[in-house]
């Protein structure tokens, strides 16, 4: 990598975000809207409803990631919000709410094939991290995956299982653990 640069997904953006995606909606039609809406209406629109979806909330410059770029083409993607945005993350039964503080989630990343394992993940959660304290958050919360856990030690992780990102980069970028969903799944979160 040459140069890197973080921008918030905008009207302007959404070409490259499309881009950055691809046919396939990043991750089997998803256009990260998995955690965003209601789980009946994702299953419903997965794919091109999913897609209309991301690409209102962009036009609309309502900010649903960040975006990377290196040497000027879209490389990355990170999808971060006040939690209450993110309706199926509200609702879910594994990710609950650790205490009624208001928090900022960060629920996925994904990364154009040419530019994985590049640190990308880390410089979109310092992006993040950066965003969320201008716009407000005092508290950024995420959801990876703890690749040391004894379930997961050793072994290779594939793209699709670590887009909620993965405990490691998250503890080097200050977060801290404070809950688990599952003993492969860990609730991190930084102070802003």
């Amino acid at each position: 990598m040459t140069s890197l640069e973080i921008h918030p997904a905008t009207a302007e953006r959404w070409p490259d975000l499309e881009s950055l995606f691809g046919e396939k909606g990043g991750y089997a039609g998803c256009w990260c809207m998995f955690w965003r809406l209601p789980r009946a209406d994702f299953k419903k629109m997965k794919g091109e409803g999913t897609k209309a979806v991301l690409k209102e909330m962009t036009c609309k410059n309502e900010v649903a990631g960040l975006i990377a770029y290196v040497d000027g083409h879209p490389a990355g993607w990170c999808s971060l919000g006040p939690r209450e945005d993110y309706a199926a993350l509200e609702n879910s039964r594994v990710l609950t709410r650790v205490d009624d503080q208001p928090v900022w989630s960060v629920v996925c990343f994904f990364m154009a094939k040419p530019y994985r394992k590049k640190g990308l993940m880390s410089a979109l959660l310092q992006g993040a991290v950066q965003y969320a304290r201008e716009h407000g958050a005092t508290i950024l919360e995420g959801y990876p995956l703890d690749m040391q856990s004894p379930q997961l030690a050793g072994q290779k992780l594939n793209t699709f299982g670590g887009y909620m990102g993965i405990a490691s980069v998250y503890r080097a970028a200050g977060f801290v653990e404070v809950g688990r969903a599952s003993e492969t799944q860990v609730i991190m979160r930084r102070k802003l």
